[in-house]
């Protein structure tokens, strides 16, 4: 337990000077003229269901768009804990039936019709957002 400790500790003292290198560049930067202001601290969106997934997600005033996928609406309000899986298995019908292009936007449609996804799908639906979004800042292709 105290190495644990010890090495957060040390982590921390590592992070504090890595900014004060940071800050100090920063200011060079800005003397030398190579920046204009001094960069701020941006916070990051939360209308995301306090996630990391793609913004694109949150809901919009755009229409409602349904994916062939009217059925789901009966579960409108319940919980994403609370599905017995013969309704997990209806959302996983659906969900690979769309494109990795229309993930996104069946993940809003169903948040603009206040029906949660169920959780043991949720994992499914974010790597396949994730394989999108990997693909598309690689030209298409994977590597590992």
């Amino acid at each position: 337990m105290i190495y644990l400790i010890l090495g957060l500790v040390a982590l921390g003292v590592i992070a504090m000077i890595a900014g004060i290198f940071r800050e100090r560049k920063l200011h060079k930067m800005l003397e030398k003229g190579e920046i204009d202001k001094m960069p701020e601290i941006q916070e990051l969106p939360t209308d995301c269901e306090g996630c990391m997934r793609d913004c694109s997600m949150s809901p919009t005033n755009k229409p409602i768009v349904y994916f062939n996928d009217e059925e789901l609406d009966r579960f409108k309000g319940t919980a994403s804990d609370a599905y017995d899986e013969a309704a997990v298995d209806e959302f996983r019908e659906v969900l690979y039936t769309l494109r990795e292009s229309e993930v996104a936007d069946w993940l809003r449609s169903l948040q603009q019709r206040e029906v949660n996804l169920p959780d043991a799908v949720k994992d499914e639906a974010f790597m396949m957002l994730t394989d999108k979004n990997d693909k598309s800042s690689t030209g298409g292709t994977v590597t590992k």
